[in-house]
Order: C-alpha cells, then structure tokens, then sequence
C-alpha cells in the first residue's frame, strides 16, 4: 500500500494559479500511474488528471484541457497537478491516487486506483 498526502491547495482568484503536491511514500511509487480526482460539493468525484508509471503518458477530462498540467518526480516520489485559468467551477477537494497495477497508464476510471490522498481543497473566488 501506498500513503499519499496532497498540498498545495488554497483560495485563489479567478484565472489564477495552484500547483498541488501529492508526496508518496510505502509501496514503489515510481512503478504506478498516478490520477487527480477532485470532488465539489453536492457532486460525484469526476477524473481530473492522469500520468503513467513512467511520465510519458497523460490523460485530461476535457473540462480542464489545456489549463492543467499532471507531472511526476519519481526520484521524489511525487506527483503534481499545475492548475492554470482557473474558474469558479474548478473548485473542489482535489485527490490525488496511485493506480492499482505497475508498469500501466492508469486510464481515468476512478476503478483503477487503489490508494487515495486525504484531499486539499482548492476555492477559486469569482
């Protein structure tokens, strides 16, 4: 199992800017895709992002294509998300997560990831 812990969360304006953390540790990190899920209030936890095992391949949700950016430091054991031209509808507790099987893209089922962040929650004012 591995632990992971988000940061990097907060209050921002609209068309501003967050970079979020997801620091890693336990089971070989570098070996897993790794996801960004987000949650708004009164709605189900959607896809964000994805990035394989290795860095080479990501995924986006249309809603944040072009604006977000996932990335990986495997030598640092962590993932981020760079979140740009936010809008209100961006706000959400962003999750991070490592996919359940090594050596794989991850996809954007939320099925496919086995181990979950606590969640940091990013409020974007309008």
């Amino acid at each position: 199992q591995v632990q992971l812990v988000e940061s990097g969360g907060g209050l921002v304006q609209a068309g501003g800017s967050l970079r979020l953390s997801c620091a890693a540790s336990g089971r070989t990190f570098s070996r897993y895709p790794m996801g960004w899920f987000r949650q708004a209030p009164g709605k189900e936890r959607e896809f964000v992002a994805s990035i394989s095992w290795d860095g080479a391949s990501t995924a986006y949700a249309d809603s944040v294509k072009g604006r977000f950016t996932i990335s990986r430091d495997n030598r640092r054991n962590t993932g981020y998300l760079q979140m740009n031209g936010l809008n209100f509808e961006d706000t959400a507790v962003y999750y991070c997560a490592a996919g359940l099987n090594p050596w794989s893209e991850g996809g954007s089922a939320q099925a496919g990831f086995g181990s979950w962040g606590q969640g940091t929650q990013v409020t974007v004012a309008s």
